[in-house]
């Protein structure tokens, strides 16, 4: 069991935790949860003892075996595969003890401690380390033959994944990772969410995937208001449970203003009068004594909207028999020829196409991507723009691509040159950017607020064409949340690669998958993706690509019968609308009987805080209005639950 108790920390002046309690238990799985700079990466540093908080203790089992990802990684001539089996410390540990004996001249005169280290190694898996070192690798994107390739070889990402194998290849009872799906892409996600599922002791996660949370954590741990709230479930469950618990302490923060504004009335009016001057003091301590409930943020979530493209052409561009890849270059920088990443790609973008682009790291996504962008021109074939193509690009690694010792409003004057300055101000404070934020260096900015800016440029330049390559990289939550509304109401094209699942289902259509230097249509939804993952490349160890349902090569085109299309999408709606309708009637009409029963109480409460009605002669009256108080909060509770459980059904119907 991990217990935090009244555990208070401080960051420079800035305090992250004030008297937070938390109780969690062996096995549990937890997501934790919390706006950027509230204090998650400070509570793993708790954890781990790095960081000791300036008051309250933190306890759990002293014997507990704890892993977790390293930050930095060296760069070894070690190969991957030893690298990683490296994270299990105590395998090595014993290896190196019997290797260290076996070479000792008097060897034999250690057999007793020979044989304990065989036994001990034995109950390590020592002997099974080296395919298990390799079967977490596979999962985690690595080829056989990358894991005989040194550490020092591999880029930051891949580094972090073999720091990541470590951790996982560490026999632990307690294991924290922090943004664990940063640097993996979809493939790696699912084999490491069907990995951590079986993880038998405590997990602690920090995430910004929800459905990555959702699939894996029983309790989710928020940091809010300095303090740790537990809520059983997994994220979505969290989120239904924080809107209830808005709702009633909006509630809640109204009853105390009234009572606190009676009681002070009270004592305005009757505290310079002799008769009534105790009767005044009691509702001075009573006010005294108020606990006072913080009124909710009034800052709203953030939002943004793409504009609406300025022309629509149609097809926006086609690409015939193109070969996309990287140019080769001599020692003087002329082409020498080219390296074909995906070969013989026909395909056609018509506007209003929403399309995912799957496959494993380095299948030529990216590639795609930047051909289509115009970064990279054909190796082979031809690629046609239609006239008005504007494009929407956000890079992989756009953040990298910034100025970061010019502001946000440089940045955007850049591409804005003739428009007035206040402009572009207003504009950039609606993406979060105010006041003198605007106008400073953005090299001290977080990871989010560079995704924001970036994204506020593209936003700005109003393309009919998004290509968007893992935009969600450095976004949190509230961010990606922002994003995945604005993506599902622009008007334009777009083409989206994203580890990120709840955005991919929210706002594409369709999916085309890059596999083996080929593109091809996927015949699916991101559950029938996952089922072949599991029964090909992370089950059988097979590349054989699932046959699509035309053997034509990919030509994506506007649906041929848009008549048709539109009386099936009719009839859905229709149907929805019959199944809704009754549910919708009665959450009307027990919002009528909660409005009618708030306003009782209401009036409940009010005679209730009369002075006059604890006089003798209202005896019988008040004892009335308490028993009809308490029969309205019974009545009200039951009514308030009948109609979350009838949202949660709207809410089934709407996905």
């Amino acid at each position: 069991m991990i217990r935090f108790q009244n555990v208070s920390l401080m960051r420079g002046t800035k305090p992250l935790l004030e008297d937070a309690d938390l109780t969690l238990n062996p096995g549990d799985k937890i997501g934790l949860i919390g706006a950027n700079g509230a204090g998650k990466s400070s509570l793993f540093a708790m954890l781990r003892n790095e960081l000791h908080p300036d008051q309250g203790a933190i306890d759990f089992p002293a014997k507990w075996r704890m892993a977790y990802v390293a930050q930095e990684t060296p760069a070894l001539d070690r190969p991957a595969l030893e690298y990683a089996i490296d994270g299990d410390v105590n395998l090595r540990r014993l290896q190196a003890e019997l290797d260290e004996l076996e070479a000792h001249p008097d060897a034999d005169d250690h057999g007793m401690r020979l044989g304990e280290l065989h036994s001990l190694l034995l109950d390590a898996d020592a002997y099974t380390v080296q395919s298990r070192g390799e079967q977490l690798l596979i999962g985690l994107g690595f080829s056989l033959e990358q894991m005989q390739q040194p550490v020092a070889s591999f880029s930051g990402g891949w580094r972090m994944r073999l720091n990541l194998a470590q951790a996982l290849m560490c026999p632990s009872d307690l294991l924290l990772l922090d943004e664990p799906t940063n640097h993996l892409d979809l493939d790696a996600i699912i084999w490491l969410e069907d990995w951590l599922k079986r993880y038998p002791g405590t997990l602690i996660i920090i995430s910004h995937d929800r459905d990555f949370l959702d699939e894996i954590v029983n309790v989710v741990v928020h940091i809010d208001e300095r303090k740790l709230k537990r809520y059983s479930g997994n994220y979505s469950a969290f989120e239904r449970q924080r809107a209830a618990h808005l709702v009633l302490a909006a509630a809640a923060f109204e009853k105390q203003q009234r009572t606190r504004a009676h009681l002070q009335s009270f004592v305005d009016r009757f505290k310079a009068k002799a008769t009534k001057a105790r009767q005044a003091q009691s509702r001075m301590k009573a006010l005294a004594k108020m606990e006072e409930l913080a009124p909710l943020r009034a800052a709203a979530e953030f939002s943004f909207e793409f504009r609406d493209p300025l022309s629509a052409p149609n097809p926006l561009l086609v690409l015939e028999d193109v070969d996309a890849g990287y140019p080769l270059l001599d020692e003087h920088g002329d082409k020498v020829g080219g390296k074909a990443i995906v070969k013989r790609v026909n395909f056609s973008l018509q506007i209003g196409q929403r399309i995912g682009l799957l496959g494993v790291n380095g299948a030529g996504k990216s590639t795609l991507i930047k051909t289509v962008a115009g970064e990279l021109m054909p190796l082979e074939g031809k690629a046609t723009l239609g006239k008005g193509l504007s494009i929407g690009y956000f890079a992989q690694h756009q953040v990298e691509m910034l100025r970061h010792d010019e502001s946000p409003l440089w940045h955007l004057a850049k591409i804005a040159p003739t428009v007035r300055e206040q402009e572009l101000r207003n504009f950039l404070g609606s993406f979060n950017f105010p006041g003198e934020m605007v106008s400073s260096p953005i090299a001290p900015f977080s990871g989010g607020e560079k995704a924001r800016l970036a994204l506020a440029l593209i936003v700005w330049q109003r393309p009919n064409l998004l290509l968007l390559d893992e935009p969600t990289n450095h976004l949190d939550l509230e961010t990606r949340e922002a994003l995945t509304m604005a993506l599902a109401q622009f008007e334009g094209t777009v083409v989206l690669v994203s580890h990120d699942r709840h955005l991919l289902r929210a706002t594409t259509d369709e999916f085309i998958i890059v596999a083996d230097g080929k593109l091809q249509p996927f015949d699916g939804d991101l559950d029938d993706y996952k089922e072949w993952l599991f029964q090909t490349k992370l089950g059988k160890g097979t590349d054989t690509l699932p046959a699509p349902k035309a053997a034509a090569p990919v030509q994506i085109v506007a649906p041929v019968d848009r008549k048709e299309q539109k009386k099936q999408e009719a009839e859905t709606r229709q149907r929805l609308a019959a199944l809704r309708k009754p549910i919708e009637n009665r959450v009307k009409r027990l919002e009528e009987q909660m409005a009618k029963l708030n306003a009782k109480k209401a009036d409940i409460d009010a005679q209730l805080l009369d002075p006059g009605i604890y006089e003798a002669e209202n005896k019988d009256k008040l004892k009335i209005l308490v028993a009809d108080q308490a029969f309205a909060v019974r009545d009200l509770e039951q009514l308030e639950s009948e109609w979350l459980e009838l949202q949660e059904q709207l809410e089934g119907l709407a996905a």
